[in-house]
């Protein structure tokens, strides 16, 4: 499949602070310190609000990420496996103190109690939230600042991404390949299943969903050449830039 078409022109307008998306509205609040700081302010939308938890809307069209991903692909991925997540964090929040938390919270509250259910389903929800978010605006380049950081680091955007690409190889079944930044430094980490750098107190800048629904009726079973088309023509990198900071 070719994958040269850029993205419609719905998508060529860069996200601003004023131009956030219900995401960013819903990850207004700031907690102090750790894991949860950092999650409110580099993650999509997640405010504390009682349950249920609203299943945000998709910020562009169902077709907007062709030929990268099919609408079908989004259409199946968005629609039934996004929403199922929010569906299952509902019921599992339903007269529990999760429904006065964000997301977030409920990501690592989740996590620090062994709490396996409501993890598995909450962080599913987020990491989508940031997937779907990470490309409103369609592919740009990052901010001068983020750059340079990059080009210290790796020597170049393209080398990062090959890089996520081979992590994201090394998953084995499901999982993701996430950029985070851990101090001043980046790092690419592959994890398996819902699993997120959020839960460990990483800011997570960008995560490319390397289970099978996410590709294989574009790609069958060539995962890498689906996150390299990801990285290389969707990814928002002024986006990343912003959660970076």
């Amino acid at each position: 499949m070719t994958q040269t078409q850029m993205p419609p022109a719905a998508m060529t307008s860069s996200p601003t602070a004023s131009d956030a998306p219900a995401f960013s509205r819903r990850a207004a609040l700031m907690l102090a310190g750790g894991a949860l700081a950092s999650a409110t302010v580099f993650a999509p939308n997640i405010a504390r609000a009682a349950a249920p938890f609203a299943f945000p809307p998709l910020p562009y069209p169902e077709d907007a990420l062709v030929p990268t991903i099919s609408a079908r692909t989004v259409g199946l991925h968005y629609g039934k496996h996004s929403k199922g997540y929010y569906d299952k964090v509902n019921q599992l929040a339903a007269g529990k103190p999760y429904a006065d938390m964000t997301l977030a919270e409920i990501v690592v509250a989740a996590k620090k109690s062994g709490d396996t259910a409501m993890f598995n389903q909450a962080a599913q929800a987020w990491n989508h939230d940031l997937y779907w978010a990470s490309f409103k605006g369609g592919f740009q380049q990052p901010d001068a600042a983020f750059a340079k950081v990059v080009d210290q680091q790796f020597g170049s955007l393209e080398i990062l991404s090959r890089k996520m690409v081979e992590t994201g190889d090394t998953v084995f079944g499901t999982g993701w390949v996430w950029l985070v930044k851990d101090g001043d430094k980046l790092d690419i980490i592959g994890m398996k299943d819902g699993m997120n750098p959020l839960a460990d107190g990483k800011t997570t800048l960008v995560g490319v969903d390397v289970w099978e629904h996410a590709y294989y009726l574009d790609y069958e079973n060539r995962r890498a050449a689906h996150v390299d088309a990801v990285l290389k023509k969707l990814v928002n990198w002024q986006v990343v830039s912003d959660r970076f900071g």
